[in-house]
């Protein structure tokens, strides 16, 4: 079984996509050989002269719904024993940290399924998808940019993926279920702002102990529901 991360996007708009994969930590990962990423148009499975990928919804209604020949011809085309298909839906399950924590460690190759329109028919949920998953409680043009999210949210925690900064990942928001402490560095004051002389004491403890107090009260201020979900475990582990 190889170690690389196969990634496929199912999308009508691959344009939209491309630009962010080929930036930043998204580049980096595909050339250190972590990650190989495809995008899939279904539109290229398209048999009729127009290559048409929607239709108008059975039973009347407004907007345009994706057509199951093209989705199922796409997904069939890229589809092994060890994929994993992903559809991008508001209807989904909200997605954590623990999803992109998951979905690294177990996941060989992801497939995420991009909805346009009024979305797809619903025999490409019901004999497809794997796992539907949601990046908030709001509606988006189509699912390209909320399969970015995942995807970067998932690459990231490969490892190697940040090179020397990997370690990081242990500390970030969410991670510890807090909100990340303040962090701060040169100048030590800036238009009359100090940084908070404790982070010079070199004393370690006393740090970790303040940068928890701080992620705490973060936390209590921003997302208090965050501690209503973890309990006790997100005050005892940032």
């Amino acid at each position: 079984m190889s170690d690389v991360l196969k990634i496929d996007v199912v999308t009508l708009f691959p344009g939209m996509l491309s630009g962010f994969l080929e930036e930043s930590m998204m580049k980096r990962a595909a050339a250190a050989g972590l990650v190989e990423f495809r995008i899939i148009n279904p539109r290229d499975f398209a048999e009729d002269k127009h290559l048409k990928t929607d239709d108008r919804p059975f039973g009347g209604g407004p907007g345009m719904v994706m057509k199951c020949e093209p989705m199922f011809a796409a997904i069939e085309s890229i589809r092994t024993p060890e994929s994993y298909i992903i559809l991008m839906t508001p209807a989904g399950i909200p997605f954590k940290q623990a999803d992109a924590v998951r979905l690294s460690e177990t996941k060989k190759h992801l497939i995420f399924i991009c909805g346009h329109y009024e979305g797809i028919d619903e025999r490409i949920r019901e004999a497809l998808v794997d796992e539907e998953i949601s990046i908030g409680d709001y509606v988006l043009t189509n699912g390209v940019l909320s399969a970015a999210v995942v995807t970067d949210a998932v690459v990231r925690l490969l490892p190697g993926a940040l090179g020397a900064g990997e370690i990081a990942t242990e500390d970030e928001s969410f991670s510890s279920g807090l909100l990340e402490f303040p962090q701060y560095t040169r100048p030590p004051e800036f238009r009359g702002m100090k940084v908070p002389e404790i982070l010079f004491s070199g004393d370690h403890a006393k740090i970790e102990k303040w940068r928890h107090e701080q992620a705490l009260k973060r936390t209590k201020e921003r997302r208090p529901d965050l501690l209503e979900n973890n309990g006790e475990n997100a005050e005892n582990n940032a």
